[in-house]
């Protein structure tokens, strides 16, 4: 459950912030090209970098890249806990929802070969979701810490100490 309520928050704030991206840039670019540079590449340049200065300065770009960060952080945590085969591909439906906020927010012209694409995105993420979480098994085995077969107990190791192992019931634990 942890997973999900993630990766939700993250596949939404990225998909926020391409919104707030792309209608940040477009904007710069709306307002740079009526100043286009007359000149050679030092002119061209100095223009690429006056629109990188006023993309910096535009709030739109600004709260896109705060939400993109959210969804980096949160896509890090979750790889901290779940597998990358799990976690990428279900951060995929971030695609569906740009086409669909491309389409409704932007005003884009989205071609029916787009939105096909966007529906098989969403069969494959409904097949990687179903495939559950197995990463934190893993990780919880890696720090010596395994449950018996039927998980009625937990026995945990201590690596290079001289403690023997110590099996818990499991009800302990998880109380």
């Amino acid at each position: 459950m942890k997973t999900a309520t993630v990766l939700v928050i993250a596949i939404l704030s990225q998909a926020v912030g391409d919104v707030y991206v792309t209608r940040g840039m477009k904007a710069v670019v709306e307002i740079s090209s009526q100043t286009a540079p007359t000149g050679g590449l030092w002119a061209k340049l100095l223009s690429y970098v006056a629109v990188g200065l006023h993309a910096a300065r535009s709030p739109e770009v600004l709260v896109g890249t705060l939400c993109l960060i959210v969804f980096f952080a949160l896509y890090s945590a979750a790889l901290s806990w779940a597998d990358l085969s799990f976690v990428l591909p279900a951060t995929a439906f971030g695609y569906v929802l740009n086409v669909a906020a491309g389409h409704y927010l932007l005003n884009e012209r989205v071609s029916s070969v787009r939105w096909a694409g966007a529906v098989v995105i969403t069969f494959g993420v409904v097949f990687v979701s179903r495939s559950g979480v197995r990463g934190a098994r893993n990780a919880i085995e890696a720090m010596g810490i395994s449950a018996s077969p039927d998980g009625a107990t937990i026995v945990a190791t201590n690596p290079g100490g001289s403690n023997a192992p110590k099996e818990v019931p499991t009800a302990e634990v998880l109380d």
